[in-house]
């Protein structure tokens, strides 16, 4: 602070870079206490409920399983290649079923009357449990990667698709009507004003989705590939491994939240770019 302001009373400004500094230190604060909290409720739980110390691992016991035990090393390889399975096999599954559903949002906003036809077909589809549907998957598609994509893509596919219809359809009708006054096709409209204005829904959708896709591909895992978390899970529960199966667990919790916090920062990005988002 020089002579002059203080004299004046006027505080100097702040360094640069205070700002990011100080946004930076209150989401670490709140990530350090939601950590606090869920790891503070999982072991309530474990008390609460006079989970046996057999079967229930709390965090202490599941740090101590993969970070100091004596077969620490072996399990976090364990965990490690199963981690980057399953996390494959959701990606892959929520970027099919994403692109699938915006690709039919597109066609039915543009053709109402294949809306009208085809939209009460997905809802019934929808209402069939994921995991009756899974066999019957498995013996269509194999067992392989391409298994795993169209279940991780079917529970992606129908949130994205409903929420994408109704954002676009309540795009602003002002809106529309300029653009078509001077002339624009409806594509031109479509990809100028309906699509950005659908951006909220589409990360929306998003951030519910891809916790959906990691159980999907959980589940085909399970019951189809043998392969990655899922397989492990039901591996360990097998052979009464439960600080696996704990740490697993916790995984794909540590998972779910990540994928959902990413999407989030991206999309607080996208939406300044290209919906005027502030």
């Amino acid at each position: 602070m020089t002579a002059e302001m203080q004299i004046a009373g006027v505080s100097a400004p702040p360094p640069p870079g205070a700002g990011r500094l100080r946004r930076v230190g209150g989401r670490l604060g709140q990530w350090l206490v939601s950590a606090a909290v869920v790891l503070g409720a999982w072991q309530l739980f474990i008390i609460v409920f006079h989970v046996g110390h057999f079967v229930g691992k709390g965090p202490l016991d599941v740090w101590r399983f993969v970070a100091t035990g004596a077969g620490a090393a072996d399990a976090r390889s364990q965990l490690y290649h199963a981690s980057v399975t399953t996390l494959r096999d959701a990606f892959v599954g929520l970027v099919a079923g994403t692109i699938a559903a915006l690709g039919c949002a597109i066609v039915f906003n543009l053709r109402r009357t294949i809306e009208q036809t085809f939209m009460p077909i997905a809802m019934v589809l929808r209402s069939v449990p994921l995991v009756a549907m899974t066999p019957l998957i498995a013996l269509i598609f194999g067992r392989g990667l391409m298994c795993v994509t169209v279940i991780a893509g079917i529970v992606t596919f129908f949130p994205t698709l409903v929420n994408v219809t109704l954002a676009l359809r309540a795009t602003p009708q002002a809106s529309i009507d300029l653009f078509q006054a001077y002339g624009a096709s409806q594509l031109t409209t479509l990809r100028k004003v309906q699509l950005p204005s659908a951006l909220p829904a589409v990360f929306a959708s998003l951030r519910i989705a891809a916790p959906l896709a990691l159980v999907g591909a959980l589940l085909a895992e399970w019951l189809a590939t043998g392969t990655g978390l899922g397989d492990l899970m039901v591996e360990s529960s097998s052979l009464s491994n439960f600080n696996m199966l704990w740490a697993a667990t916790a995984l794909v919790t540590v998972y779910s939240v990540f994928l959902y916090t990413a999407i989030s920062g991206v999309e607080k990005r996208v939406l300044v770019r290209f919906a005027d988002v502030p």
